[in-house]
């Protein structure tokens, strides 16, 4: 299968206050654990051995999603869902933390969300379907006169993966990696293409939100859905994880690399040492669908820019156990 086009979320450049590093960034006055650490939500995984990526061959060779390989993890604790919108809110309130959208006036919103043309909106060249709104940020999800008083339990979105680092550094966790995301969000099951098994999981009565009909110009969902849904939606996987697939796009914290892991560590593996520029993201999105995106699936993998947000980006946090 070709490499589609950037269509799993759109990109912005590294900005050049913020050049990738190996290191996370800075965390600026105010961004500190919260004190005692607040495990409310986190499942406990006892770690072990399971089979990492895929060699099905109907994935994206330049994403690197194969060769299969044995992977051993230390137990830690995950949360059971990604962050929410009321979550986030509580960290901005309490550390002043301005989301990199935010200072950048702009995120990147699905057209077809979209009542009427935003004021200012930049087509992103390629993907059409994606448009640069000024204003738009995670209190804006669709720009200026959006809003999320009613979606508090859905996930936050707009969030770069800096945002997303200094949010789990507040909370006392870390995001996860690659492989700790993987093993979480296969929820026991051995090599199966989703969190349920190898059924796809669509159709009158889905398990998972992801688009359904012609992309992007029509949406035959029987639910009518063309955006995010609350965290908990759909039933949980074997471990008690919600919406592994599908919803949003969850960041890890490895940097990508298409072929660093085929040669790389079997025990708790981190990623490549040093910036390639591009951090891991899982898991898929409302927006993805099999004809141009079937990266919806536990053993897909995608990339973006540290500095990247869009409508349908965020992520869920980790922590060791101790």
């Amino acid at each position: 299968m070709n490499q589609p086009p950037s269509c799993c979320a759109a990109s912005r450049p590294t900005t050049p206050t913020a050049k990738p590093t190996a290191a996370p960034p800075t965390a600026p006055a105010g961004i500190g654990e919260r004190g005692p650490r607040d495990r409310t939500g986190m499942l406990r995984l006892s770690g072990g051995t399971f089979l990492m990526g895929t060699d099905a061959g109907d994935g994206y060779p330049a994403d690197g999603e194969g060769p299969v390989r044995a992977i051993t993890l230390d137990p830690f604790r995950i949360d059971a869902t990604t962050v929410t919108n009321a979550a986030f809110a509580e960290f901005a309130d309490a550390t002043g933390w301005v989301s990199v959208a935010e200072r950048l006036g702009t995120s990147f919103v699905f057209g077809g969300l979209l009542r009427q043309a935003a004021a200012g909106a930049r087509v992103v060249p390629g993907t059409p379907w994606w448009l640069e709104v000024p204003g738009a940020d995670w209190r804006r999800p669709e720009g200026p006169g959006s809003g999320i008083d009613d979606r508090m339990d859905h996930p936050v979105v707009h969030t770069t993966w800096r945002d997303a680092w200094a949010y789990a550094r507040w909370a006392g966790k870390r995001l996860p990696t690659e492989a700790e995301w993987e093993f979480a969000a296969r929820g026991g099951l051995e090599q199966a293409r989703y969190p349920w098994g190898d059924d796809p999981g669509i159709g009158r009565h889905p398990r998972m939100n992801v688009w359904q009909g012609d992309f992007p110009t029509r949406s035959t969902r029987t639910d009518g859905l063309r955006s995010t849904v609350p965290a908990d939606a759909y039933a949980p996987n074997g471990y008690g994880l919600y919406n592994t697939c599908g919803n949003v796009w969850e960041w890890c914290a490895d940097w990508f690399h298409a072929t660093w892991h085929v040669d790389g560590p079997r025990t708790n593996p981190t990623g490549p040492p040093r910036s390639t520029g591009r951090k891991v993201m899982r898991g898929g999105s409302y927006l993805c669908h099999a004809s141009y995106c079937f990266r919806y699936r536990v053993d897909a993998r995608s990339h973006n820019t540290p500095d990247s947000s869009a409508g349908n980006i965020g992520f869920r946090c980790v922590a060791d156990v101790s």
